[in-house]
Formats: structure tokens, C-alpha cells, sequence
């Protein structure tokens, strides 16, 4: 990897790690946040919700606008709309400026993550990109270790300073991305299409706030709840509109055609089911709780043994994934999230084995989010669709994690919780993750994987990717 490959990686990962930062180090300052507001435990919820809906929102926006007007000036907004929400959360006379303020912060970090992964195509050559999608996939693990601590520390100086932490470090990203990240070209002028994306946010609402408000305790009756129904329905509704809306467009928010390939279908559906298996690493302290009689402080240190392996998991199959290709790792890694899912259902109660099922699972899902399905998308999108692919794969991913807590919760609470609800919620996931596995069989081979960008190859000159043109036979006879 060359010197300024280093560097444009460098500042990636930073990116990538402020924003995964901002969703492990909020948990802590919750209950300081529902005092200084007086507010109950629902409405605070709404901290972590509307950051979730914007992030979804945020995704499709700002890839298609790095598709449209190049990767460094998007990346940058990025950045700022990041800083900017934590400013106004952290100085919120209120509670509905502070809403505001994680909404600012989701909407920029909404498009962090894709539009790295689409720098990574565009600079890094096909061999390498596996190994760099590792490194920036690795961040979120790194990020659940020390996000706590570092919230801990912060919240003796008080909440805000949760949030006051993210201007030092945007500062330096921006500088450093106005002089590291490479623009590409302007593509031809196309209308901007607002209304796919109008569509497409209230679709995206709709299903947020009716999944947030399911209630695990009774599933079936709050689904026939005013506050969910009707939300899901709008949502279901404006599906078909959306679709219409994208063959029309000029320029879609989300080509139809990049879901027109088995391969990016399916890497579509692996991302909603490894959503869904990583959401539900939440209830490992509850089912801790219950099985050996820990506080919950002592239980939430017990999902340590899963991050951890994410984290070391996710560049290891980044370099597998140069070398066996996008379908080896992730049957590899559906299959070891398969096995790992079946023994906490199972020996879950046992101590030693819960701490091994804890590991197998995290190495699972660090082989199986990240760099592998980014990296299908890479291969198979072109290079004018690179960061909406991405964005397709947080908004799967994103469902996938909204579906688990209610679909865990529900089955466990089904049980009366404890060890007997919990395992067999386990068990459910982990027939999901079995179902991943056949999916993963489903994937082209290595030698059928198609780097598009690679057909085209590109230098870097004063910052700018150039594309190298092909010399013509014809050229070389006049």
C-alpha cells in the first residue's frame, strides 16, 4: 500500500470511528440526559430513534450526492453536519433541540460509512480493497470496547461532554480530508431526484417509528395499535410508489438495476439477517443476568468476548476476502455465526461455553459485516452507482437491526423471560443465521467476481482520480 493510500485510508477509518463512537459512548449518558430533561424512559428512547431514522435517511442521500458531485466535498459534509448535531445537542436548552441535534448528527453519519467504503473502490485496486474494507470494518468493534470507557470518563465532567468530544476530532478530518481525500469528476448533469428521496424518508419513517413502538411484551396487540399499524401501512404503501418513482427518474436516488443481479440481491438480504444476528448480541447481558445471577454492570462486561472477536474478525476475513473472494468468507462466516447461535441456544447457561458461543458469534459477524458485503457491492455496482450500493446495504442492515429487538424480545418474553426465553430466542436467531448460510451458497465463485472499477484503471494527479483511457488499435495505426 503506498503513502498517500495510507493516508487516505487513515482518515476513513477516523471518520468511521467518530461516528461508531457516537453510538457506544450515548448509552451512558442516558439516564443523566432523562434527569436534565425530566423526562421518562420513553420519550428518551426518541435519543436513540431519531438518530437511527436520519441515519437510514441519510444513507441514500448522501451516497447518491457523492456519486453525483465526487467523495471528498461529501465526506466533508459529512463530517460537519456530525459536529454541528453534537454542538447543538451538547448546548440544547431543551429536549426537543437536543432531538434535533441527533437528527443533524444521524444525517451526516448516515453517509460516513458508505461513502468511505466507495473511496475504497475508487483508489484502492481490487486485490487490496478486502483488506482496507477490513481495516474501516474493524472500527466498530474497536468502537463498543472503548466507546464505554470513554463515556464513562466524559460523564464525570458531565453529558455534554459526550458530544463536545466530536468538534477536536471533526476539526482534524476536515482539515485533513480537504488535503488527503482524492475529488473525482463531475459527472453530466442530471436533475436531482427529490422525489424518490421524499419518498423514500417517509417510507423510512413510517417503519421506524412503527417498529420502534411495538411492545415485546404483547406483540400482536400493539401491532394493532394506532401507533403502529397505520405507520407500517404508509410504509408498505409507498413502496410500490417508490419503485415506480426510481424507473422514471433521470437520475434515481437508488438505480433499479442494482437490484436486478442475483448477486447484489442477495448480498442484500445476507446484510438484513446480519443486522438482525448483531442486534441481537444486545440481549447476551440479559440472558448473563439470568443464567448466572451477575449484576448487569458485571453482564454488560461479558459481551466483551463477542466485540473483541469482531474486531479482530473483521480485518482477517478483509485479507481472506483478496485471496478466496466474497463467497468463501461469508459462507465461512454465516456458518461460524450458525454454530456460535446454536450453542448459546443450547449451553447458553453454561458459563465457559457462553463465554466460547460469545467469541464464535462475534468472529461470525466480524466475517460477515463490513468488508465482505461492501465488498459485492464494489465488484458488482458501477463505478457512477459505488457509494448508492453502499447505501443500500446500511438501509438492509439498519431493518434487519430494527426487526431483531422486537422479533428477540417478543419470543423471549413469549417464555417469561429468564434462561428458557432467552435460548429460545437464540434458537430463532439462529436459524436465521442457518438461512444465511443458503443464501451464502447462492454467491458467484471468486473467478466468476467482477471488479468493475478495475476494468477502467485510474491514477491519483493533485488529488484527483483521472481515468485512464484504453489506447485504441485503431489509434495506433494513424
Amino acid at each position: 500500500m503506498d503513502k498517500s493510500n495510507k493516508q487516505i485510508l487513515t482518515v476513513l477509518f477516523l471518520g468511521v470511528l467518530m461516528a461508531a463512537l457516537d453510538i457506544a459512548i450515548v448509552g451512558p449518558a442516558l439516564p443523566a440526559i432523562r434527569t436534565a430533561f425530566r423526562i421518562d424512559d420513553r420519550a428518551v428512547a426518541w435519543v436513540f430513534t431519531i438518530y437511527v431514522l436520519f441515519n437510514l435517511i441519510g444513507s441514500p442521500l448522501m451516497a447518491k450526492l457523492s456519486d453525483r458531485y465526487g467523495r471528498r466535498p461529501v465526506y466533508m459534509l459529512d463530517i460537519a453536519l456530525f459536529a454541528l448535531g453534537s454542538l447543538i445537542v451538547a448546548l440544547s436548552p431543551n429536549f426537543a433541540v437536543l432531538l434535533i441535534g441527533r437528527a443533524a448528527q444521524g444525517l451526516g453519519a448516515g453517509g460516513i460509512f458508505p461513502v468511505a467504503s466507495a473511496v475504497i473502490g475508487d483508489v484502492f485496486p481490487a486485490e487490496k480493497r478486502g483488506s482496507a474494507l477490513g481495516l474501516i470494518g474493524a472500527v466498530f468493534g474497536v468502537a463498543f470496547v472503548v466507546g464505554p470507557i470513554v463515556g464513562g470518563i466524559l460523564l464525570l465532567f458531565g453529558w455534554h461532554w459526550l458530544f463536545y468530544v466530536n468538534l477536536p476530532l471533526a476539526g482534524l478530518l476536515l482539515w485533513l480530508s480537504s488535503r488527503t481525500l482524492p475529488a473525482t469528476r463531475a459527472p453530466k448533469s442530471q436533475p436531482f431526484d427529490w422525489a424518490g428521496m421524499l419518498i423514500l424518508s417517509a417510507m423510512l419513517t413510517g417503519l421506524t417509528f412503527g417498529v420502534s413502538q411495538l411492545d415485546t411484551n404483547d406483540l400482536l396487540k400493539s401491532f394493532f395499535s394506532w401507533q403502529v399499524w397505520p405507520a407500517l401501512l404508509i410504509a408498505a404503501l409507498l413502496l410500490p410508489l417508490f419503485i415506480r418513482l426510481e424507473q422514471q427518474a433521470a437520475d434515481p436516488i437508488i438505480t433499479p438495476g442494482l437490484l436486478e443481479t442475483r448477486q447484489l440481491r442477495l448480498g442484500s438480504l445476507l446484510a438484513m439477517g446480519a443486522g438482525l444476528g448483531e442486534a441481537a448480541l444486545v440481549f447476551l447481558p440479559a440472558l448473563a443476568v439470568a443464567a448466572f445471577a451477575v449484576s448487569e454492570s458485571n453482564a454488560s462486561f461479558l459481551t466483551l468476548a463477542p466485540v473483541l472477536a469482531m474486531a479482530v474478525g473483521s480485518p482477517l476475513a478483509g485479507r481472506l476476502l483478496d485471496k478466496w473472494g466474497s463467497r468463501k468468507v461469508i459462507l465461512l462466516g454465516t456458518s461460524v455465526l450458525t454454530v456460535g447461535m446454536f450453542i448459546l441456544s443450547f449451553f447458553g447457561s453454561v458459563f465457559w461455553l457462553f463465554i466460547v458461543a460469545g467469541v464464535i458469534v462475534g468472529a461470525g459477524l466480524g466475517s460477515l459485516l463490513g468488508a465482505p458485503l461492501r465488498y459485492i457491492m464494489l465488484a458488482e455496482a458501477a463505478p457512477r452507482d459505488r457509494a448508492a450500493a453502499q447505501s443500500i446495504l446500511t438501509i438492509s442492515m439498519g431493518i434487519g437491526q430494527m426487526f431483531s429487538g422486537a422479533l428477540v424480545g417478543t419470543v423471549s418474553e413469549s417464555q417469561g423471560g429468564g434462561v428458557k426465553g432467552y435460548s429460545l430466542a437464540f434458537l430463532l436467531v439462529s436459524f436465521v443465521a442457518l438461512a444465511l448460510v443458503g443464501l451464502a451458497l447462492g454467491l458467484k465463485p471468486q473467478s466468476q467476481e467482477k471488479p468493475v472499477a478495475s476494468k477502467l484503471p485510474h491514477k491519483i494527479i493533485d488529488n484527483k482520480i483521472i481515468e485512464i483511457e484504453p489506447i485504441q488499435p485503431s489509434a495506433l495505426s494513424r
